[in-house]
Protein backbone atom coordinates (compact mmCIF):
# COMPACT_ATOMS: atom_id res chain seq x y z
CA UNK A 1 0.00 0.00 0.00
CA UNK A 2 1.31 3.44 -0.92
CA UNK A 3 1.83 5.82 1.96
CA UNK A 4 -0.30 8.41 0.16
CA UNK A 5 -3.47 6.40 0.82
CA UNK A 6 -5.29 7.02 4.11
CA UNK A 7 -7.71 4.88 6.10
CA UNK A 8 -11.30 5.83 5.38
CA UNK A 9 -14.87 4.81 6.14
CA UNK A 10 -17.26 5.29 3.21
CA UNK A 11 -20.82 5.87 4.46
CA UNK A 12 -23.56 5.58 1.85
CA UNK A 13 -26.89 7.42 1.99
CA UNK A 14 -28.49 3.99 2.41
CA UNK A 15 -26.60 3.76 5.78
CA UNK A 16 -24.38 0.92 4.49
CA UNK A 17 -20.66 1.48 4.87
CA UNK A 18 -17.34 0.23 3.51
CA UNK A 19 -13.82 0.47 4.88
CA UNK A 20 -10.84 1.07 2.67
CA UNK A 21 -8.07 3.36 1.58
CA UNK A 22 -8.22 6.65 -0.29
CA UNK A 23 -5.79 9.44 -1.25
CA UNK A 24 -5.93 12.55 0.93
CA UNK A 25 -7.27 14.63 -1.96
CA UNK A 26 -8.18 14.72 -5.66
CA UNK A 27 -9.98 11.38 -5.62
CA UNK A 28 -13.22 12.27 -7.44
CA UNK A 29 -13.14 11.82 -11.20
CA UNK A 30 -16.29 12.16 -13.36
CA UNK A 31 -18.51 11.75 -10.30
CA UNK A 32 -16.81 8.51 -9.27
CA UNK A 33 -14.63 7.70 -6.25
CA UNK A 34 -12.06 4.90 -6.58
CA UNK A 35 -11.25 3.26 -3.29
CA UNK A 36 -8.97 0.38 -2.38
CA UNK A 37 -10.83 -2.02 -0.09
CA UNK A 38 -9.25 -3.98 2.76
CA UNK A 39 -8.58 -6.95 0.47
CA UNK A 40 -6.69 -4.81 -2.05
CA UNK A 41 -9.43 -4.63 -4.67
CA UNK A 42 -10.29 -1.37 -6.42
CA UNK A 43 -13.96 -0.47 -5.96
CA UNK A 44 -15.64 2.39 -7.80
CA UNK A 45 -18.41 4.23 -5.96
CA UNK A 46 -20.70 6.91 -7.34
CA UNK A 47 -20.23 10.14 -5.36
CA UNK A 48 -23.99 10.74 -5.53
CA UNK A 49 -24.57 7.56 -3.47
CA UNK A 50 -22.21 8.64 -0.66
CA UNK A 51 -23.23 10.45 2.51
CA UNK A 52 -19.63 11.14 3.50
CA UNK A 53 -16.14 9.77 3.63
CA UNK A 54 -14.47 9.85 7.05
CA UNK A 55 -10.69 9.68 7.27
CA UNK A 56 -10.11 7.63 10.42
CA UNK A 57 -7.28 6.69 12.76
CA UNK A 58 -8.06 2.98 12.70
CA UNK A 59 -10.58 0.41 11.48
CA UNK A 60 -10.71 -1.61 14.71
CA UNK A 61 -13.47 0.31 16.44
CA UNK A 62 -15.55 -2.76 17.21
CA UNK A 63 -18.71 -0.80 16.43
CA UNK A 64 -20.56 -2.20 13.43
CA UNK A 65 -23.20 0.55 13.32
CA UNK A 66 -20.81 3.49 13.87
CA UNK A 67 -17.28 2.60 12.71
CA UNK A 68 -16.47 6.30 12.30
CA UNK A 69 -17.10 6.78 16.03
CA UNK A 70 -18.42 10.21 15.14
CA UNK A 71 -20.27 10.72 18.41
CA UNK A 72 -20.13 14.52 18.74
CA UNK A 73 -21.32 16.14 15.52
CA UNK A 74 -21.72 19.70 16.80
CA UNK A 75 -19.40 22.05 18.65
CA UNK A 76 -19.99 22.61 22.36
CA UNK A 77 -18.60 26.15 22.05
CA UNK A 78 -16.67 28.29 19.61
CA UNK A 79 -14.17 26.24 17.55
CA UNK A 80 -10.49 26.96 18.19
CA UNK A 81 -9.04 26.47 14.70
CA UNK A 82 -9.02 28.88 11.79
CA UNK A 83 -11.51 28.69 8.96
CA UNK A 84 -15.22 28.85 8.37
CA UNK A 85 -17.39 27.33 11.07
CA UNK A 86 -20.15 25.62 9.07
CA UNK A 87 -23.32 23.67 9.83
CA UNK A 88 -24.28 21.13 7.17
CA UNK A 89 -27.72 19.53 6.91
CA UNK A 90 -27.60 16.38 4.81
CA UNK A 91 -30.28 14.88 2.58
CA UNK A 92 -31.01 12.18 5.14
CA UNK A 93 -31.68 14.78 7.86
CA UNK A 94 -28.41 14.46 9.78
CA UNK A 95 -26.64 17.65 10.86
CA UNK A 96 -22.88 17.92 11.26
CA UNK A 97 -20.74 20.94 12.11
CA UNK A 98 -17.10 21.51 11.34
CA UNK A 99 -14.37 23.83 10.19
CA UNK A 100 -13.67 24.25 6.49
CA UNK A 101 -10.93 26.15 4.69
CA UNK A 102 -11.75 29.78 3.95
CA UNK A 103 -10.93 29.55 0.25
CA UNK A 104 -12.47 28.83 -3.14
CA UNK A 105 -12.51 25.07 -2.54
CA UNK A 106 -15.81 25.55 -0.69
CA UNK A 107 -17.60 26.48 -3.92
CA UNK A 108 -15.37 25.07 -6.66
CA UNK A 109 -14.95 21.40 -5.70
CA UNK A 110 -17.01 18.19 -5.85
CA UNK A 111 -17.50 18.21 -2.11
CA UNK A 112 -16.57 19.83 1.17
CA UNK A 113 -13.71 18.81 3.47
CA UNK A 114 -14.37 19.62 7.08
CA UNK A 115 -12.66 19.07 10.38
CA UNK A 116 -15.14 17.58 12.88
CA UNK A 117 -15.81 19.02 16.35
CA UNK A 118 -14.14 16.21 18.33
CA UNK A 119 -10.53 15.80 17.17
CA UNK A 120 -9.95 13.05 19.75
CA UNK A 121 -12.47 10.75 18.10
CA UNK A 122 -11.64 8.17 15.45
CA UNK A 123 -12.64 10.56 12.64
CA UNK A 124 -10.01 13.15 11.78
CA UNK A 125 -11.49 14.66 8.63
CA UNK A 126 -14.76 14.35 6.68
CA UNK A 127 -15.47 14.78 2.99
CA UNK A 128 -19.12 15.39 2.13
CA UNK A 129 -20.10 15.24 -1.57
CA UNK A 130 -22.21 18.09 -2.92
CA UNK A 131 -25.09 15.73 -3.73
CA UNK A 132 -25.46 14.75 -0.07
CA UNK A 133 -25.74 18.36 1.13
CA UNK A 134 -29.20 19.81 1.50
CA UNK A 135 -28.12 23.00 3.26
CA UNK A 136 -24.75 24.52 4.20
CA UNK A 137 -24.75 27.44 6.64
CA UNK A 138 -21.67 29.49 7.49
CA UNK A 139 -22.03 30.13 11.22
CA UNK A 140 -18.84 32.18 11.75
CA UNK A 141 -15.52 33.16 10.25
CA UNK A 142 -12.75 32.27 12.68
CA UNK A 143 -9.18 33.50 12.49
CA UNK A 144 -7.44 35.82 10.10
CA UNK A 145 -9.15 37.67 7.32
CA UNK A 146 -8.63 36.07 3.91
CA UNK A 147 -5.83 37.46 1.79
CA UNK A 148 -6.88 39.78 -1.05
CA UNK A 149 -7.03 38.27 -4.51
CA UNK A 150 -3.89 38.43 -6.65
CA UNK A 151 -3.32 41.90 -8.02
CA UNK A 152 -5.79 43.56 -5.63
CA UNK A 153 -4.20 45.86 -3.08
CA UNK A 154 -6.07 47.17 -0.04
CA UNK A 155 -6.19 50.98 0.12
CA UNK A 156 -3.18 52.54 1.81
CA UNK A 157 -3.71 54.32 5.10
CA UNK A 158 -2.94 57.69 3.47
CA UNK A 159 -5.77 57.14 0.95
CA UNK A 160 -8.37 56.76 3.69
CA UNK A 161 -9.54 60.06 5.19
CA UNK A 162 -9.26 60.39 8.94
CA UNK A 163 -12.53 60.20 10.83
CA UNK A 164 -12.12 63.75 12.19
CA UNK A 165 -11.65 65.28 8.72
CA UNK A 166 -14.77 63.53 7.43
CA UNK A 167 -16.81 64.91 10.32
CA UNK A 168 -15.46 68.42 9.74
CA UNK A 169 -16.50 68.28 6.08
CA UNK A 170 -19.95 66.96 6.91
CA UNK A 171 -20.86 69.54 9.54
Amino acid sequence: MASSRKKAIFRKLSRDWLAGYLPAGDFVHAGQVEMLDLEGKVIVLAAEDLKWICYVRDFNSGELSNPERLVRRTFAGRPRGEGLFVRVRLRDGDVVEGLVANDASLVMSDGVFLTPPDLRSNTQRIWIPRGAIEELEVVAVIGKKPKPAAGVQPPAASEQPAEESVQEELF
